[in-house]
């Protein structure tokens, strides 16, 4: 029996909104239960200032519009002590213009480059992208290509007409000028596309060394299933994919994921078994079982943790529930989490990426189990924590 805290003091309330269903939900369900996981945690040791705490969280449904009416019940109605940021860039930007105006502390879970341009002070961005997001998640795709011998010379560039996109698709043209090549085709597809045959056989014209693409969910997996299905095979295929980085995605595409490199957060390699990822992905693992959610969490359960993390630290060594000295302790310190040491910098960013690039290799079934051993998806880069090599060109061998 856990015991929580013996202070009659009311809970601590925390809200926020989080995409529970729809488009992300299943990235959003793996962050619910990381801060359940937290939440328990937390109450088990006495809670935040010797009191409770209670985590008030509303589903926006994936669905941007829906995003700034929770947070102002949330506030307004609800009279949360705290807020946190959801899941992602489509609702951490509507949200802003709230916090901005209520002058909230407001941890953001993995939005990239929310804050570029709006510049808001109490902004912090849980995601590993670094002071420069917009390169950081495709500047690695870039250097290790540029590497390669005979060395490729062009690229062709694939995004979905989506917020999380605009910014990654930015920093893939920056990084191909950075790193010599040219691109020779861009083309932006409706998420809804039912067909990518016709935006494969536009690649194909093009003749390019390097396919790089930049997609969502479904179009992820869609766009995967496309590049086998197609008798043209660039050199090498790399991706800002938001998909492959869950379990079940892995699962449902299986060795079709092979020789693709993409980004991640998390994997299970030697360099980033930072203290306490590996118990609370343990229990992460054990409650996911049976439930429709991410079953190990990688991509999701650490980052979430470590967003919890950071609030809870903040409060402890500030002593209390304001936002504006929650936000200065924030800015000034670094933070010891289930991702390693954070320290937040320019416009809330971390002030060191940790973005890693993996090529899945070997991949031989539908097992998402198989996920756990990380000679499946092989960090290439940056050579800091790589823990294999890439095979070149795509395809070879795999």
């Amino acid at each position: 029996m856990q015991l929580g805290p013996k202070n009659s003091s009311p809970p601590i309330r925390i809200g926020y909104c989080l995409s529970l269903s729809g488009a992300v939900g299943g990235n959003g369900r793996a962050a619910r239960l990381a801060h359940q996981i937290w939440l328990e945690n937390i109450n088990a040791r006495g809670g935040l200032l010797g009191r409770a705490v209670e985590l008030l969280c509303y589903d926006d449904g994936s669905d941007a519009a829906n995003v700034e009416p929770l947070y102002r019940r949330l506030i307004d109605e609800d009279k949360v002590d705290l807020v946190i940021g959801g899941y992602g860039t489509n609702t951490l930007l509507p949200a802003m213009p709230l916090m901005m105006e209520r002058q909230r502390f407001f941890i953001g879970l993995m939005g990239l480059g929310v804050n570029n341009e709006l510049a808001y002070e109490n902004y912090f961005a849980m995601i590993p992208t670094g002071s420069d997001p917009n390169a950081a998640l495709t500047e690695g795709f870039f250097e290790l290509a540029a590497q390669q011998k005979p060395q490729p010379l062009t690229v062709a560039l694939l995004s979905a007409d989506a917020e999380f996109s605009r910014n990654p698709i930015r920093g893939a043209r920056k990084n191909a000028a950075k790193y010599g090549f040219e691109v020779v085709h861009e083309a932006v597809y409706p998420l809804n596309t039912p067909d990518f045959k016709p935006i494969m056989d536009a690649v194909a014209a093009s003749q390019c060394d390097l396919l790089f693409i930049c997609s969502y969910l479904q179009d992820s997996i869609d766009l995967v299933k496309a590049v086998h299905a197609h008798a043209f095979r660039p050199k090498m295929v790399g991706a800002s994919m938001i998909g492959p980085q869950n379990a079940l995605v892995k699962a449902a595409l299986g060795p079709l994921l092979n020789g693709f490199v993409n980004y991640e957060y998390w994997v299970p390699v030697a360099a980033m078994r930072f203290p306490g990822v590996d118990d609370m992905l343990s229990t992460y693992r054990v409650r996911a079982a049976g439930q429709d959610v991410d079953p190990l969490g990688h991509y999701m359960a650490p980052t979430a943790y470590a967003q919890m993390q950071v609030l809870e630290q903040a409060v402890q060594a500030t002593g209390g529930l304001h936002d504006a000295a929650l936000s200065a302790y924030a800015r000034a310190t670094s933070f010891d989490t289930v991702m390693g040491k954070v320290r937040f910098g320019v416009h809330g960013e971390w002030t060191e990426p940790r973005v890693v690039q993996v090529q899945y290799q070997g991949i031989d079934s539908d097992d998402p189990m198989q996920f756990l051993d990380d000679a499946k998806q092989v960090v290439v880069t940056p050579a800091s924590m790589r823990s294999g090599k890439l095979i070149y060109p795509y395809g070879s061998a795999i």
